[in-house]
């Protein structure tokens, strides 16, 4: 490896600080004004900020593509960035022991994991389900007009639509939606006071502590499930899990929890937050909501824009296996890369207009599903979850605007608006 650099690009402390800070990303607009200077003139740099480990800052859709695809290089494993007193406190929890998601696997074991599901998520696989998803849009479209022409879009249907598909492909029964949808919204808003267990602001230890309990839970709960399916299969998605062999023996309990609440988590908060960001950009863009109600071909272009509009994956980190080289600058052995996709999404090197919600784009290359390898195994439910949602409301949406101020959950893992007071006609 040619190393032609003897000091790396250091990202300023403010802007590093933005990037790592949960709460960053419930205030959408300062933080795409922040990372619109990273990318200018930090494009690829390391920081350095007390209490946290260093970390490169991946901000630009080129970087973010080769850090990515380069999964042997930059291995899976940490999530987002954390402090080094919640990855110690979490550490201490045991939490790694409890917990082990595909999306954390590096090779050989992550192929095998992600082939076990892969085929039962493609598009021609996903087609039978579709009459029963579209169902379940209808109801929530009836939700909407029962709520009399104003509600909180998020609560009302964004956070309930999403899981019920999930829940019924997992094949978990729908009158534990209340549970699995606390369960959800505790994980990935542990930083949210709104969201979390204690609904205060917690501190490193309270935070590993409140994520084991809440690990803990569906493990327990998603067990049942699972030891039921083995004994009597069916055709959901937990018994092609719970039955599943991996090197000639029987899936791990450890390994199969981690699929389910993946799917069950993952799958849920991210379409639920994409739904949700959709229906705030159409508050705020109504002559694109003119223009998809007068065509509804271009419902498959909202769908892509709603996606990387509201970026529901805001970060992913990864760790160099070796020295390798990124735009010029020398990556060393062990160091972490942080993946930030909302910025990727807005490269204008990419996109034209980034900062504009706009149906016409000639090409929508979003990286909101991640790139590489990791790339979201749900991408095509998640699509077909949103077309069929926005089939079914826009020929009855006369009008919809904002009633009141929208807000974004305080997480820089995965999250998106939390809460979009809307007030509408249906017809």
């Amino acid at each position: 490896m040619t190393q032609t650099m003897t000091k790396a690009a250091e990202l300023p402390q403010d802007l590093a600080k933005i990037v790592a800070d949960p709460r960053s990303y419930a205030d959408w607009d300062r933080l795409h004004q922040s990372l619109a200077v990273i990318r200018k003139d930090h494009p690829f740099a390391r920081a350095e900020l007390d209490g946290y480990n260093p970390f490169w800052v991946a901000s630009r859709y080129d970087d973010i593509q080769t850090v990515a695809r380069s999964n042997n290089v930059f291995l899976s494993g940490l999530g987002s960035l954390e402090d080094n007193a919640t990855l110690d406190f979490a550490k201490k929890a045991g939490i790694g022991q409890m917990f082990r998601s595909i999306v954390a696997m590096n090779e050989p074991d992550h192929m095998k994991y992600r082939l076990l599901t892969q085929a039962w998520f493609q598009p021609k696989n996903l087609k039978p389900l579709e009459d029963g998803i579209r169902a379940i849009a209808r109801r929530h479209v009836e939700r909407l007009a029962a709520a009399g022409g104003e509600c909180d879009f998020v609560s009302e249907v964004a956070v309930h639509y999403p899981l019920l598909v999930v829940m019924s492909i997992l094949g978990v029964p729908e009158e534990d939606e209340p549970m699995m949808l606390r369960l959800t919204q505790q994980y990935f808003g542990n930083n949210d006071d709104d969201l979390n267990r204690t609904r205060e602001k917690p501190t490193p230890e309270q935070a590993a502590a409140m994520l084991r309990e809440v690990i803990a839970e569906a493990n327990g709960y998603f067990q049942k499930i699972s030891d039921d399916r083995r004994r009597h299969p069916t055709g959901d998605l937990v018994s092609v899990v719970a039955n599943s062999v991996i090197d000639g023996e029987p899936i791990s309990d450890l390994d199969a929890m981690g699929y389910y609440i993946t799917a069950a988590f993952a799958g849920h908060d991210t379409t639920s937050s994409s739904t949700a960001g959709g229906i705030w950009a159409l508050c705020e863009h109504p002559e694109q909501l003119a223009k998809a109600k007068a065509d509804p071909s271009l419902i498959p272009a909202l769908v892509e824009e709603s996606i990387r509009w509201t970026t529901p994956i805001h970060q992913f980190v990864r760790m160099a296996a070796a020295d390798h080289e990124v735009r010029g600058q020398t990556v060393r052995k062990g160091d972490w890369v942080v993946l930030c996709f909302p910025s990727g999404n807005r490269d204008e090197d990419v996109f034209e207009d980034p900062f504009s919600f706009r149906l016409d784009r000639p090409s929508n290359r979003h990286i909101a599903f991640g790139y590489g390898a990791h790339m979201c195994l749900g991408m095509h439910l998640a699509r077909m979850e949103m077309r069929i949602f926005f089939e079914e409301l826009l020929p009855r949406l006369d009008s919809i605007e904002l009633a009141g101020e929208p807000r974004r959950t305080v997480t820089n893992f995965v999250g998106g608006p939390k809460s979009v007071p809307i007030r509408y006609r249906l017809v």
